[in-house]
């Protein structure tokens, strides 16, 4: 059953890393376009430009989850690499349960009074031209902390499962991640 849910959490996570791939694609396409706009015709948009702003805020904030999933984030691997997979699964649970969880509730909070507050204000951006509906891109930060949540629950399964022996431990090399 803990290796039913750890795979429904984890496809879900996928599909949300999927979709921020196409939100860096976005968001390419956007800083192409103002720059030719701006250095080639000599007419750039602050709408474009803010634009860019909201699209790396959401591919950062969105792609939390899904680095967590991948085991991709920072860690100081001095001593942690040389652990058994049992020893790193409990270190793994015990620093989700305590930090993680802990720390995304209170940016769910603070993010979810950030946002309302931008939204009951109507707050748009303070440029001519520029984007209106601020609270979108506030409201990003509570909701790519509740995804993290939902990550995290999959990432402490997975550990459950290696510690039981139900799973292999995936290995990452300093060399997985490099272009």
């Amino acid at each position: 059953m803990l290796l039913r849910l750890e795979r429904i959490i984890d496809t879900t996570v996928d599909k949300i890393g999927n979709f921020n791939a196409i939100i860096m694609i976005a968001l390419m396409l956007n800083v192409c376009y103002d720059v030719i706009m701006r250095y080639f015709f000599h007419n750039s948009k602050i709408a474009f430009q803010e634009l860019e702003w909201h699209l790396f805020s959401f591919v950062i904030l969105i792609g939390i989850a899904y680095t967590l999933k991948e085991d991709a984030h920072v860690r100081v691997d001095v001593l942690f690499e040389h652990f058994k997979p049992k020893t790193k699964a409990v270190i793994n649970i015990i620093g989700s349960i305590l930090f993680i969880i802990p720390f995304s509730l209170l940016i769910i909070y603070g993010g979810y009074l950030y946002a309302y507050e931008a939204y009951s204000i109507s707050e748009i951006s303070q440029d001519p031209g520029g984007l209106s509906h601020r609270w979108i891109v506030k409201s990003l930060i509570a909701t790519s902390f509740v995804l993290l949540i939902f990550a995290t629950v999959g990432f402490i399964i997975r550990n459950i499962n290696v510690f039981l022996n139900i799973e292999q431990p995936t290995e990452h090399h300093a060399d997985d991640n490099i272009l």
